[in-house]
């Protein structure tokens, strides 16, 4: 086999862990489809659906953070494949279990375990394509991972549509089964077993390791800063629709399972424009600094747009802001060449996750800023600050697509 080719294992592997994003997705949203629907069959007055949603929201995130760091290092010490067995396992067990729930401590408790478990899909799987792929490869194959995990979004909002809450949780974790079945035959790195058989002296996933040596750590929370407005966009303007679009002065009220479709719409393609941008460029900071200069563009678009009570006009602004959103992919591409084998799950799957958890602060800051601000003002002022912040962390960070992976941090 050439050095630039792909084999038919490689290629398997990259297709079952893109189809695991696929699932994540599906879960990891489904609460903000149903969200509504779910809070109001609960017995949740109409006055506290934002106030309880950000609640289980919240829980569901502090999972993912807590998961990140789980299977980050787990991914080093035991295996990418340990990830992608155990995550699927757990998340679709949790997912199941929601649709059984009767009352917000147990969908809150259950949303924190399916969080735990969502967090390991996507950096074990975009660890993997990074460290199987020759180097002229491996951004287009974290650019395929993404796009096919984005459709979960759409598949979420159609099952959510044709079914009820309760039976659309329950659909996402039987997919979670029947994709673990696909795994038997999944391929490991070839890096990381060569790590493991010659260089017994190396610690593989240790957390403190970012903590010894403070240009590490400082990488690790620029990679983050670099992904915190994907999130800051997802978790505020797209999963909060219908306050937003009433704070706008829309009567006609677009639901938020419908933004999140158009959002994730938009995100495929965004996804595939951020990979191919980088690609030929021979640059990933080139191609995030674009995608952070659309969404500064987009978000001046969405608030200022003249809706009236165009359902269609409103649900094609989100789609423009997923366009923005598509570097999620590269940037976790990023995470991933920053780091060494011995810690390069660690670091990709806690990234994206830290990222998640950040909606934590930014829904909290957002329903503080509000009795001061008003609902548009709030969620504009967290988002410039973190697109801000974004760039200076981006140009803070080496250029890393000609990277060599075949190294180690000590």
């Amino acid at each position: 086999m050439r050095r630039d080719n792909i084999d038919n294992a490689t290629l398997m592997t990259i297709i079952v862990a893109a189809l695991g994003y696929f699932v994540d997705i599906f879960d990891l949203l489904m609460f903000g489809v149903v969200r509504v629907q779910s809070l109001k069959d609960l017995g949740i007055a109409e006055g506290e659906l934002l106030s309880v949603g950000i609640v289980l929201i919240n829980s569901q995130m502090a999972g993912l953070l807590l998961g990140g760091i789980l299977w980050g290092v787990l991914g080093d010490r035991m295996g990418r494949k340990s990830v992608l067995f155990g995550s699927i396992l757990l998340y679709s067990i949790a997912n199941i279990a929601n649709g059984f729930v009767h009352g917000i401590p147990a969908y809150a408790a259950w949303r924190f375990i399916a969080g735990i478990g969502l967090a390991g899909e996507l950096g074990a799987g975009v660890t993997l394509a990074s460290e199987l792929l020759p180097q002229r490869w491996r951004g287009l194959g974290t650019t395929f991972i993404s796009v096919v995990g984005v459709l979960g979004a759409a598949a979420a909002v159609t099952v959510a549509d044709v079914t009820s809450w309760r039976t659309a949780y329950i659909v996402g974790g039987l997919m979670g089964f029947l994709l673990l079945l696909m795994r038997v035959n999944v391929r490991e790195s070839a890096l990381y077993k060569d790590l493991m058989n010659k260089s017994h002296d190396v610690m593989r996933g240790n957390i403190l390791l970012f903590f010894r040596r403070p240009d590490l750590l400082f990488r690790m929370c620029a990679v983050v800063l670099v992904g915190a407005p994907v999130w800051g966009t997802i978790g505020l303007f797209i999963t909060f629709t219908p306050e937003f679009a009433k704070a706008l002065g829309m009567e006609v009220i677009p639901t938020a399972g419908q933004a999140i479709f158009f959002c994730y719409l938009g995100l495929t393609g965004g996804g595939a424009l951020s990979g191919l941008a980088s690609h030929y460029m021979k640059s990933r900071r080139k191609s995030v600094a674009m995608s952070l200069l659309l969404l500064s563009a987009f978000i001046a678009v969405y608030i200022n747009m003249p809706y009236g009570n165009s359902l269609t006009l409103y649900y094609a602004v989100c789609g423009l802001l997923g366009i923005a959103l598509g570097y999620w992919a590269m940037f976790i591409q990023i995470g991933a060449e920053q780091f060494g084998t011995n810690i390069r799950a660690t670091a990709a799957t806690s990234v994206p996750n830290f990222v998640r958890g950040l909606t934590i602060p930014i829904t909290a800051s957002f329903h503080a800023l509000i009795p001061f601000l008003g609902v548009t003002e709030s969620g504009v002022l967290i988002i410039t600050l973190l697109i801000v912040v974004a760039f200076g962390a981006l140009f803070s960070l080496k250029e890393t697509f000609y990277t060599d992976m075949n190294y180690v941090d000590r």
